[in-house]
């Protein structure tokens, strides 16, 4: 084995074939003494307080320490193995305390503060403006012993999100149920197949089923057995949880940890509450307007949502013998109104939809619509499913991005998209580096030698991740820390990645992508105007529970008072919004990682207000498409240079009225969705 390590040796992109457990520790020590020797450089009395000396000195170590760092936590989700896990936990500490005493530095905040505002351009003067508030943010103002708590504080909430994180996980892993074939009728032959190969391979018969969205969501639509549908749903929804079946994996006293340091964090800092600190960086100015916002789309939601669950019950009571129907029991009665009412189901329509042809109907559109070309790359993988494009405009290299598509164990679900490294004009050589990403799913695996079918919500999700691709990939700014996706306000971050998903909706992009896995044909347009049809099927229910998890959120961290009895506050928040009350023994708040171990704490709601921004952002398309629906080149390349080329080297506001030419309005949203009065 060759003595070199891969994590602390310079290198463009991360050799992820190389990485080991073994190199977390040593390498990440070597960039943290790299680091720390930069920051004490910088802040030397006689270093100059000037923005591009002190970044080709700091920024850059930083830099490779981020880079080494973020490959270590990609893996960390994607690759999850006891030996990775124990390194990174291990290493976290020590990365969390460095990160967390840069950002309360108080020589560098002064050097920061030196700065002369007159030799900064606007990017430099954007990115400026942020690291003063993130300072202020991070503890630079804070002394002596309140310092240190903060400091205390932070390094906490890491390892608790990290086990929250674990505890998810392992809880979704190590479910497994084992059933007869009999018991899955009216599943779908790729899942029956799945499942039956996974049974297999164990040396068993029959079929094992998973809490993984590739088998989970079709046996909850699909599967007559009701018994079934009750198991799986019962595991799924209590999983690392008191109600669950391994208490060493229950997530409470880690939300109520979480929760009380938060608001900690908040009291230390001069703020009321978490969700003050939250909305310093957002484009809402206060925690009453989200909540208000909340309530008033809940309120023009509501009325369609209970006609929704009005028309389930009549259905299910009619023709499916169910007078009373259960939690387990509704995404059943769902799809089985759907399919009565629309004359087609989703998994008709999944074998029109082989990944290959939908990669390539994306590709389409995205190099049509921003002027780009995309082709396969070479880098070094983490697995066999993953691949690697290249993202060419005439001839020049804008960005480059992995794909890992496929559900598998030791990858935590769900799909999010992530930065490998940030466009930037280097300080440290003058060269443009350019951006990188990763485009993260969970969809099935291919079987029996056919390629990976998705459904047609799998497609929306892999459009919505090229979306926030794209923003961080086509960005044309050079100041690293306002570039892409950084510094974007995180309400408006979802912008362009809901903005891509309307284009799963037009005929003129659909037609390219698909092709039946058996007879190549592409989809009808029979098929499709059903799809069209039935577009809305619940929009108001699923309004309602995009709502309620947003609702809850912000007043979890808006009434830190309530951290101890947080499902009575889910109880509170289902009781003024949701129209469908789950059983007492569902405990969502436990894998809700999105706010326990992501980004989005107090900030759940950015994904309905910045609904609101692509919706009429969209509009935009709509009102300058041609005759049979192709989408305006020249409107594409008025959205790419006002809100995708610009990142967050500018407010988001100012981006959005750059394109739309006024503020956004909800009227598109709600036309939409099929609630427009």
């Amino acid at each position: 084995m060759s003595n070199v390590n891969p994590l602390s040796t310079p290198s463009p992109l991360p050799r992820f074939d190389e990485i080991q457990a073994l190199h977390i520790a040593p390498g990440i020590e070597t960039l943290l003494e790299q680091a720390e020797a930069a920051l004490a450089t910088v802040t030397a009395d006689d270093f100059p307080a000037d923005w591009r000396t002190m970044a080709s000195t700091l920024d850059v170590a930083t830099e490779r320490l981020s880079m080494a760092w973020g490959a270590i936590s990609h893996l960390n989700s994607v690759a999850d193995t006891p030996e990775w896990r124990a390194a990174y936990n291990t290493v976290l500490p020590k990365v969390t305390e460095f990160w967390t005493r840069l950002g309360a530095d108080e020589r560098l905040y002064a050097k920061y503060k030196a700065m002369d505002a007159r030799t900064l351009n606007a990017e430099q003067a954007r990115a400026h403006f942020n690291a003063m508030r993130g300072f202020v943010l991070g503890g630079a103002e804070l002394q002596g012993t309140t310092k240190e708590r903060f400091a205390a504080i932070q390094e906490r909430q890491a390892e608790l999100s990290q086990k929250f994180s674990e505890n998810a996980l392992d809880a979704t892993d190590r479910f497994a149920l084992y059933v007869d074939r009999d018991q899955l009728d009216g599943v779908p032959e790729d899942v029956l197949t799945a499942t039956a190969a996974a049974a297999q391979a164990e040396g068993k018969t029959g079929h094992k089923l998973n809490l993984k969205m590739p088998c989970y969501l079709p046996v909850m639509q699909f599967a007559h057995n009701s018994a079934v549908r009750e198991q799986l749903y019962r595991a799924y929804v209590t999983r690392a949880s008191d109600q669950g079946s391994d208490a060493s994996l229950d997530n409470s006293a880690l939300i109520t940890e979480i929760l009380a340091l938060r608001q900690e964090e908040a009291q230390l800092l001069g703020y009321e509450n978490f969700a003050h600190v939250s909305l310093a960086t957002k484009m809402a100015q206060s925690p009453s307007e989200v909540m208000g916002f909340l309530r008033d789309l809940a309120q023009r939601a509501r009325p369609y949502a209970e006609r929704d669950v009005a028309e389930m019950r009549t259905f299910a009571a009619e023709q499916l013998g169910l007078s009373d129907p259960q939690a387990w029991d509704w995404s059943y009665v769902g799809e089985k109104l759907k399919e009565a009412r629309y004359a087609f189901s989703d998994q008709e329509v999944k074998p029109y939809f082989p990944a290959p042809k939908v990669l390539a109907g994306l590709f389409k559109i995205v190099e049509t619509l921003f002027e780009v070309s995309i082709h396969r790359d070479n880098a070094a993988v983490w697995h066999p499913t993953v691949a690697f494009y290249r993202i060419e405009r005439q001839g020049t290299l804008v960005g480059q991005f992995y794909l890992d598509p496929s559900a598998r164990a030791g990858k935590r679900g769900g799909a999010w998209m992530d930065d490998v490294r940030a466009r930037w004009l280097r300080p440290d050589n003058a060269q443009i580096q350019t951006p990188v990403a990763h485009l993260v799913c969970n969809f099935g695996e291919s079987v029996n030698g056919k390629p990976p079918l998705l459904t047609h919500d799998d497609v929306i999700t892999l459009f919505h991740e090229c979306g926030h691709g794209l923003h961080h990939m086509l960005t044309q700014v050079n100041e690293r820390d306002v570039s892409g996706i950084s510094g974007v306000e995180w309400d408006a971050v979802e912008l362009p990645s809901q903005f891509m998903e309307n284009f799963c909706w037009e005929w003129s992009v659909l037609r390219h992508m698909t092709a039946h896995v058996d007879t190549g044909e592409p989809l009808p347009r029979a098929l499709f105007d059903k799809m069209l049809a039935a577009k809305n099927f619940q929009s108001g229910l699923q309004t309602l529970r995009q709502i309620e998890f947003s609702l809850f959120d912000m007043r979890l961290h808006a009434e830190p008072d309530r951290a101890g009895d947080f499902m009575e506050l889910l109880s509170e928040v289902r009781r003024e919004v949701s129209v469908l009350q789950p059983p007492a023994f569902s405990r969502t708040p436990h894998t809700f990682s999105h706010i326990f171990a992501g980004g989005y704490a107090a900030g759940y709601y950015s994904y309905k207000w910045a609904e609101v921004l692509s919706a009429d952002a969209y509009a935009a398309f709509e009102e300058t498409a041609s005759a049979d629906g192709e989408p305006s080149v020249e409107t594409g390349r008025r959205y790419r240079e006002a809100i995708l080329e610009v990142g967050g080297s500018r407010p988001a506001m100012e981006s959005f009225k750059a394109f739309r030419g006024r503020e956004p309005q909800l009227d598109a949203l709600l036309r939409h969705q099929g609630m427009a009065s």
